[in-house]
């Protein structure tokens, strides 16, 4: 019997599964800690974590499958790890952690991204790396040696979140192509370590881990870390990859046109594409895919939008009242025609949002008539406005050239909402299917096509079947564009 166990780092909690490799099936997954893990903000802006955190949670994760599921720690073939993207961890030669961990929300570096991008040149940067250095891996690692010089000065090796996790399991200290270019540290034009960045901060190219394919023996699970997970040693850890690309791999989006799709407290629309486009306004992101090759190149368009699910999360607590839940919620939602009477809502109250090229313009309602419009037109031009968000988003990516051809998306959060799918695949004219995954069993696949337990990527995909599709409403297709035009003309008043 083949098993493989996969691992999600989030800045939340870290889900594992374990999963036969030969159904697909999951049979056990756990997560730790029950509540969410602290994130320190010592000043406005900041937010950090400390590595060993996540470490004790992946051995707790561990622990509670082995409680919840009897097994033979050596039939367990590969181990896969998922992570939250963009973080910095840093190391001395002894392995040892030097600081906390620079996290993704954390926006410290801004300034020192906008200058290195002014320094370099704009069209330089785009062109060779695709995006802005912003306030990314590389710049935070810049913002270390600036303002803390004596711990920059004790560095041996610089890692991301997912790479500090595979050196507690192997004791090597690695990373991969697509873990480099979320670090925007990769020459996509000689698809190699972007060293003119590294150059331009002022940071030894030595600081930087080995290079390794994202699917590929990249070590052993060593005896001390066996003892500590209850696993064998010598278990290969085969694959790792950020959360986002893995969420795409979780749902088998591989090929150009594909697009994975989340809608939890903020949105994220990844697309597939092989054309190393980008957008003049540095309004998405663009990455190295999991399966990215030379001579197959593979990146991934990445389009966030914050505030998403959060809005339906406020709306629930502090307009709906006690009494509805969310089915209940959607069931109001829907007894109103497409458009909501007029009403508009913007759904950008969770921060600055990249795709408006980082202005903060804060949610708002329009159009609002006391006469006309209820708590349910409310709950609807919601849903409508992250639905019409996502899809200004995803007209930046189609003017850069990506296809939609495949919307695959997990079955759970916003996507719960009949009136929410409908009116996503109808504004975009994409089927949606809808998968009951996640990133540990993307993780869990990824290691089987690493350790070659699996023949092919596709073959790793085995039990994966969508939940329910959703298909365009043609009869409601004039309407829905309609009020996405009304939508965006709101939209426009505020930039």
């Amino acid at each position: 019997m083949a098993l493989l166990m996969g691992y999600d780092v989030g800045s939340s909690s870290v889900k594992a599964t374990l999963m036969d490799a030969a159904t697909g099936k999951a049979l056990a997954s756990a997560t730790s800690p029950d509540k969410e893990l602290e994130i320190i903000a010592k000043q406005a802006g900041w937010a950090e974590q400390h590595p060993g955190t996540w470490w004790e949670h992946v051995r707790l994760a561990t622990q509670k499958i082995k409680a919840t599921v009897a097994f033979d720690a050596s039939d367990v073939k590969a181990i896969g790890i998922s992570y939250q993207m963009h973080g910095l961890v840093l190391v001395d030669k002894n392995k040892e952690v030097l600081r906390p961990s620079i996290i993704w929300c954390d926006s410290r570096a801004v300034q020192i991204g906008q200058k290195a991008a002014r320094d370099i040149g704009a069209r330089k940067c785009l062109r060779r790396l695709l995006n802005l250095p912003g306030n990314f891996t590389a710049s935070k690692l810049a913002w270390v040696k600036v303002n803390e010089p004596k711990t920059y000065a004790k560095v041996h090796k610089m890692m991301l979140p997912g790479d500090f996790v595979a050196m507690k399991m192997t004791g090597a200290i690695r990373t991969t192509p697509s873990g480099l270019s979320e670090g925007i540290m990769w020459d996509y034009e000689k698809d190699q370590l972007a060293d003119f960045v590294l150059g331009n901060y002022g940071i030894s190219s030595d600081l930087i881990a080995e290079t390794v394919p994202t699917f590929s023996v990249q070590g052993e699970l060593t005896s001390a870390a066996a003892a500590e997970l209850g696993l064998a040693a010598g278990t290969p850890v085969s694959y790792r990859g950020g959360d986002q690309p893995n969420n795409a791999l979780s749902l088998s989006v591989l090929k150009p046109g594909e697009v994975a799709v989340t809608a939890g407290t903020s949105g994220v629309v990844y697309g597939v594409t092989d054309q190393s486009n980008y957008d003049p306004k540095s309004r998405v992101n663009i990455f190295v895919h999991v399966n990215h090759t030379v001579k197959k190149p593979r990146y991934g368009v990445l389009l966030c939008l914050n505030g998403t699910g959060i809005l339906n999360s406020w709306l629930k607590h502090n307009v709906a009242g006690e009494g509805l839940d969310y089915p209940q919620m959607n069931d109001l939602a829907a007894t109103v025609p497409v458009g909501s009477d007029g009403l508009v809502i913007l759904p950008y109250g969770n921060g600055a949002e990249r795709t408006l090229e980082n202005r903060n313009i804060g949610a708002s309602v329009h159009g609002w008539n006391f006469n006309i419009h209820k708590k349910a037109h409310l709950l609807r031009a919601a849903q409508e406005g992250i639905v019409f968000a996502l899809n200004y988003g995803l007209e930046i990516m189609r003017d850069m050239g990506t296809k939609l051809k495949t919307v695959k998306a997990g079955n759970a959060n916003m996507f719960l909402s009949p009136l929410f799918a409908e009116a996503f695949a109808t504004i975009t004219g994409a089927t949606v299917e809808l998968y009951s995954t996640d990133g540990s069993q993307g993780a869990a696949r990824g290691a089987g096509i690493g350790a070659g337990i699996y023949k092919g990527s596709q073959d790793a995909f085995v039990g994966l079947e969508p939940v329910r599709k959703v298909e365009p409403n043609k009869k409601l297709k004039k309407a829905y564009q309609g009020a996405y035009e009304n939508w965006h003309a709101v939209l426009k008043q505020q930039l």
